[in-house]
């Protein structure tokens, strides 16, 4: 088959692809005719915290980029302010145009340790939004039924149970649909749950004329505790923001069951590679933590690099394996002749803000000198080592 091994490469780490044979024809177009497609991916800057399981489409991304393709990234500043209802129960804050703003430039920052820049094109919906009239936005509405979006599971269910659902998300849909029709997009790329607004772009694109995009979805990357989706509020995540030894770390905690998710979701490795990885598990041909190892370096050399990902390695074995502490850890002097836990846990950059530090405490994640501490009021008043979670440490000194 013609583009086989094109592909192969699209079709790992993929959920669905609607429909690959208008992929195929439009991989035959592009070779013919010379001109790139155009691979877009949208995000909401409502925050900046990148988590890995963000990533999973971007990395998608990337390997048409690789391919020769251009991706595409959509900055939804209209509908950052809206909020995605997919999957939400209640409606979400509105943002200001300079929270938006500060948001999309740290968040740009972090899909650049993946993108190839020089193959990126960067689009903000003001562009084409920004000089719509009323007529033009009721002209968009009409392109759909109310019944149409009732079949939408997020908005029946909160209908049904009596959530309150603002006409204003129910637009949603509709202009990330239209952001399609304006940047001529070839292929949609996102997570399973955003199914219904990829393809109100195929139906907003074939109202305007245009060939329809391919929407290719991806599955949800599971979090760090194997139960939940990656979230920042259930503390299971991998933040690209993370340091690489806490991203090493963070992956060995990870359980065994879930190896093989991370190997096809959040690394590089072609698919044969780790099909031999998953017939070394079923068969117990080698230690499921030698293999999980293996993931760690290739998840921290993803966005630090090799050397990066050695060292990472080096840190855990030393404190896990030999229970040690590392000889080189932060310190924080204590200025004051006591101070609350919290403070000095978000004084010293261990916590980035005090509300995290109180939550950590309340997880039991906080330990000194061995002992764990759940008090959010607990003070010291002494020198220590202070635990943060599993990997992070901090010398408090007077």
């Amino acid at each position: 088959m013609k583009f086989e091994k094109e592909m192969k490469i699209i079709r790992k780490g993929t959920d669905e692809i609607i429909t690959e044979e208008e992929l195929l024809k439009k991989l035959e177009i592009s070779e013919e005719s010379g001109r790139p497609l155009r691979i877009k991916y949208g995000i909401d800057p409502t925050g900046f915290d990148v988590h890995i399981g963000h990533l999973v489409p971007i990395r998608k991304m990337r390997e048409f980029q690789d391919m020769g393709h251009t991706g595409v990234i959509i900055i939804g500043d209209f509908t950052a302010r809206i909020g995605d209802p997919s999957g939400k129960d209640e409606t979400r804050p509105h943002l200001t145009a300079e929270q938006v703003e500060n948001n999309a430039q740290k968040y740009m920052e972090q899909l650049y340790k993946v993108l190839d820049k020089d193959k990126t094109e960067v689009r903000w919906q003001t562009e084409w939004f920004g000089n719509m009239t009323m007529a033009d936005v009721l002209k968009l509405m009409g392109k759909f039924t109310l019944a149409q979006f009732m079949a939408h599971e997020t908005f029946r269910s909160r209908y049904e149970k009596g959530i309150p659902l603002g006409i204003h998300e129910i637009m949603y849909p509709i202009l990330q649909g239209y952001d399609s029709v304006a940047i001529k997009a070839d292929v949609e790329l996102g997570a399973t749950e955003q199914k219904f607004n990829i393809l109100a772009g195929r139906d907003m694109q074939k109202y305007f004329g245009q060939l329809q995009q391919v929407a290719i979805l991806s599955p949800i990357l599971m979090g760090t505790d194997g139960k939940e989706k990656m979230s920042k509020s259930l503390n299971n995540y991998i933040a690209v923001f993370d340091p690489p030894k806490e991203k090493y770390g963070k992956t060995m905690s990870i359980p065994d069951d879930m190896i093989l998710n991370y190997f096809n979701y959040a690394t590089k490795l072609d698919t044969s590679e780790i099909e031999k990885i998953a017939s070394q598990l079923k068969n117990n041909e080698v230690n499921p933590k030698v293999i999980k190892q293996r993931l760690a370096r290739e998840i921290v050399t993803i966005y630090h690099g090799e050397k990066a990902a050695m060292e990472a390695e080096k840190e855990f074995n030393l404190i896990f394996s030999k229970k040690e502490i590392p000889d080189e850890i932060p310190t924080f002097d204590l200025h004051n002749n006591s101070m609350k836990l919290s403070e000095i846990l978000f004084e010293s950059g261990s916590c980035a803000s005090g509300s995290e530090a109180k939550r950590l405490i309340k997880q039991n994640a906080i330990s000194i000198d061995g002992k764990k501490i759940d008090d959010i009021f607990f003070e010291i008043d002494k020198k220590c080592v202070v635990k943060v979670g599993k990997r992070r440490f901090l010398k408090v000194v007077k």
